[in-house]
């Protein structure tokens, strides 16, 4: 038997079983134990009941058929598309919510209707012997058992379903890789199900034997009682109000841990890794454990993978930088500078740390450059020149093939323009001022400034004053003047600390 056989077998069962219990159990018990009936009456109300039942049960069998249609497509074919899987996936969630409809809609109209009808039509040929209004009391008893049948269906739906919501998830993973889930849309809340739940469960009983008790008072016909539904409208008012006021203390009780949860994992998402209050007593305190377990652990591991992702960038900086031992540690003091700058100019940490990664890569494309122009111990030519200029388009070829994507992207945009100038001359894309991307615009101040400070083959690295000097020359029109002048001051502050050190 297929999974959705033994949903629709299941379904049945606890339809006719609810079914059973709320119309002839309580209905049923209602009418013939309040009333007082002749043999014939007896069987002219059971001809009546099963009557109606039928017309019910077609009625109800229809639109049945119609809410299973979409679980139904997905299960008869062997690779059902994932649109169909979604809309099956969907369809069975809403199933306890369209089993409540078919209670609210052919079910109880299917039964009071044709019932109804029925009664009238021997009432009036006085095959039975009692008041037209004791219909209306039956239709007021209709609606108490169709409430309480859908409670019960309500529940025993919801926990039929699981097996089915199980196999479209596996089944979607297996044919598309894809995860069908509500993404948390709510269906039904909480709030809903403890208010009507309880209020049912609150004034049902109430309900149930004030209209037994009317019914039988008046057969007895009891003077003093003619107050009777005054009184009870009372007590039936305070009964509501007081399942009202517990349903919400209990939906309070129980929501607030969600709502809190709900909100630690939008911190999660966030990157933020906090940890829930514990100030629960009851299972919730297991709950709330088990998360910030969870979240201890995911800390640990998002601590670990940076450790290692941030000695990655290093090695492999240091790695390309061995390449030329006159360039040695060059693409960590470029990134070491840029931090610096970014940190004056009040970049957000985020940016920071994607900068120093960029910055570290800044000359990965050097990878592509042969060893005869990038070692060259003289004076590069024009052509060699030119290949020294594609490193960074290179460089940005090789990160835009490294997986995930938007996890390397920001890094791209500084690799490929730290060589770009304010007034257009630079390469590769000879971008100007605000065109070029803020972090190319940062990485070339402290680019220029290291490679101008550093030792060559065919020449002595420069004072740090007069690379300083250099750059403030070239300022508006080589570098970015903001960027220059809080490099300057930046490197000025560090010479004077220096200076009173060794003085």
């Amino acid at each position: 038997m297929t999974i959705y056989q033994s949903f629709i077998k299941r379904t049945l069962i606890n339809y006719c079983l609810g079914s059973f219990v709320a119309v002839i159990g309580v209905g049923g018990i209602f009418i013939f134990s309040t009333l007082s009936l002749s043999t014939s009456e007896t069987i002219y109300l059971l001809v009546t009941l099963f009557s109606s039942l039928l017309i019910m049960f077609i009625a109800e069998l229809i639109v049945f058929g119609r809410h299973t249609m979409p679980i139904r497509i997905a299960f008869s074919k062997d690779r059902p598309s994932l649109l169909e899987l979604e809309k099956a996936y969907i369809q069975t969630h809403r199933f306890p919510i369209l089993t409540l409809r078919r209670i609210f809609g052919p079910h109880l109209f299917g039964l009071t209707i044709p019932a109804v009808s029925i009664t009238l039509v021997l009432i009036y040929f006085e095959l039975i012997s009692f008041p037209y209004r004791y219909t209306l009391l039956a239709i007021a008893g209709a609606i108490l058992v169709a409430a309480m049948h859908g409670l019960i269906e309500f529940f025993l739906t919801t926990k039929a379903i699981q097996p089915i919501l199980h196999f479209l998830r596996n089944k979607a993973d297996s044919l598309y890789k894809e995860d069908i889930s509500l993404h948390g849309k709510v269906l039904v809340s909480i709030q809903q199900k403890f208010l009507y739940s309880s209020l049912f469960i609150g004034v049902f009983p109430l309900l149930l034997f004030s209209l037994a008790s009317q019914i039988r008072l008046q057969e007895f016909e009891v003077a003093q009682f003619s107050d009777y539904w005054s009184w009870a409208v009372v007590v039936l008012f305070i009964a509501i109000l007081s399942a009202i006021y517990g349903a919400y203390l209990l939906y309070k009780d129980i929501s607030q841990p969600i709502e809190q949860l709900q909100q630690n994992m939008k911190m999660i998402e966030q990157g933020r890794y906090t940890i829930a209050e514990d100030s629960y007593s009851d299972e919730f305190s297991r709950v709330i454990s088990g998360f910030n377990l969870m979240v201890d652990g995911l800390r640990d591991r998002e601590r670990m993978n940076q450790q290692l992702m941030n000695s990655f960038y290093s090695t492999f900086a240091m790695t390309l930088d061995a390449r030329d031992p006159y360039t040695a540690g060059h693409s960590i003091r470029v990134a070491e500078y840029s931090v610096k700058i970014a940190k004056q100019a009040n970049f957000p940490e985020e940016e920071i740390d994607l900068l120093k990664k960029s910055a570290l890569l800044h000359d990965i494309g050097k990878i592509g450059v042969r060893d005869n122009v990038l070692l060259k111990d003289g004076r590069l030519t024009e052509e060699e020149f030119d290949e020294i200029k594609k490193h960074p388009v290179i460089g940005a070829s090789i990160l835009s093939q490294i997986q995930p994507s938007e996890a390397i992207a920001p890094l791209i945009p500084g690799v490929r323009h730290h060589h770009e100038r304010m007034d257009g001359k630079g390469y590769p894309d000879k971008l100007k001022g605000e065109e070029i991307p803020v972090f190319g615009r940062v990485m070339a101040v402290a680019d220029a400034f290291d490679a101008m400070t550093s030792d060559r083959p065919y020449r002595k690295g420069m004072p740090v004053s007069k690379a300083l000097q250099i750059l403030e020359e070239g300022k508006g029109t080589q570098w970015d003047p903001h960027f220059i002048d809080i490099f300057i001051n930046i490197m000025n502050t560090e010479l004077k600390k220096n200076e009173r050190a060794t003085s």
